[in-house]
């Protein structure tokens, strides 16, 4: 993290100096404004009272062109969310290998979901947020170095991504903080599209360390009762991570669909299977594009875990160590409608109501949000 001040007279270093004449500079920035329907609601982050910092964001992306193929992409944003401190989103160097190949490398945005590269610029979908229920990995950003390669295969275009780096972060674990590491992370996606559709596939997967203090006592007396084998299948050293992503859009005579799907594991952890997809229609009326989504979520708890030591586990160990691994348990359903106004070329108001179904707690949750996305 950065401080402005700091910020402003590195980019004015940056614009100033001739060995970095060729430089260009975009922004994006969203303003918005929510608050739950129901007195006791939490969604997304919102309560019940108007929220104007919650969603809200700036940002710049700064590109100097290096020369002899080379270039150096940063994209500078401060979050609502974090009192608008500013830090590097992404930071990469480029090079074009060919025409139709570059390398980037540096901090480089983790390419998940079909809306990786643009899941902050609000401008660029319908929703006034991407679909939080696949969108909701936990992080979005690795150090590390990708391929890409476009061509043409028949009539489709086709673009390939290979992706290799590694991550390290704070992060929430069963409701305590923790500190993760992701090594070997190790990818590929591939899109294809023609005329008005488009179908996306990827494959990540690494190696997961997670140190969370809030997990010891129930290791270490798992450990003390002869049981390392149980403390192994809960705790997260090197062990392996899979994402896998599905993706399908259709744009034609005004119809937009999207649809993603992704399932993600973490093999020997009591990290919850998740399976989850949304699907999203909408239509443009010239300036205006009304939409209905739907939001599936299902994170199936490893309940074999503790099933077979119900009996021998004693209460002070068994109580803990079930509630350990229910707790990243979920299943929800959520219905969305909403409505993008493109009253500026570059500016965009939207207006969306979500309902979520948390089917395990029984409970619902409406949330309306309303903004402006820009570009400049």
């Amino acid at each position: 993290m950065i401080k402005k001040s700091v910020l402003a007279l590195a980019l004015a270093g940056l614009l100033s100096s001739p060995a970095y004449a060729d430089v260009t500079i975009n922004g994006f920035a969203s303003i918005k404004a929510g608050m739950t329907t129901g007195s006791n609601d939490t969604l997304y982050g919102y309560a019940d009272d108007l929220d104007f910092k919650n969603e809200s964001l700036m940002a710049l992306q700064v590109r100097s062109d290096l020369g002899e193929k080379l270039s150096v992409t940063a994209q500078l944003m401060g979050r609502g969310n974090n009192d608008f401190d500013i830090g590097f989103e992404w930071a990469f160097l480029t090079y074009e290998l060919t025409d139709n190949m570059r390398i980037n490398a540096g901090r480089l945005r983790t390419p998940f979901y079909k809306y990786s590269d643009y899941m902050d610029v609000g401008y660029a979908y319908d929703w006034s947020r991407v679909p939080q229920s696949v969108y909701s990995l936990g992080f979005d950003n690795i150090e590390g170095i990708s391929l890409y390669r476009t061509a043409q295969l028949g009539s489709f275009d086709s673009t390939l991504q290979l992706i290799f780096g590694a991550y390290s972060g704070n992060i929430s674990l069963a409701g305590s903080a923790a500190s993760a590491k992701i090594d070997s992370i190790a990818g590929i996606t591939w899109e294809l599209g023609q005329d008005w559709f488009n179908l996306r596939a990827a494959y990540l997967s690494g190696k997961v360390t997670i140190d969370a203090p809030a997990l010891q006592p129930l290791l270490g007396g798992l450990q003390q009762v002869g049981l390392p084998q149980v403390a192994t299948s809960v705790d997260f050293a090197d062990d392996k991570g899979v994402f896998i992503g599905l993706g399908a859009t259709i744009d034609r005579n005004n119809l937009i669909a999207v649809f993603e799907f992704n399932k993600v594991d973490v093999e020997d952890t009591f990290f919850a299977e998740r399976e989850n997809y949304y699907l999203s229609v909408g239509y443009r009326f010239d300036t205006i594009t009304p939409y209905v989504s739907f939001e599936r979520e299902e994170h199936s708890s490893k309940a074999e875990i503790y099933q077979p030591l119900t009996t021998a586990l004693p209460p002070q160990l068994l109580l803990p160590l079930i509630g350990t691994v229910e707790s990243l348990a979920f299943e929800a359903d959520t219905f969305n409608i909403g409505m993008r106004y493109d009253f500026h070329p570059s500016a965009a108001f939207k207006a969306q109501f979500s309902s979520q179904k948390d089917k395990i707690q029984n409970d619902r949750s409406g949330l309306i949000t309303v903004g402006v996305d820009l570009v400049f």
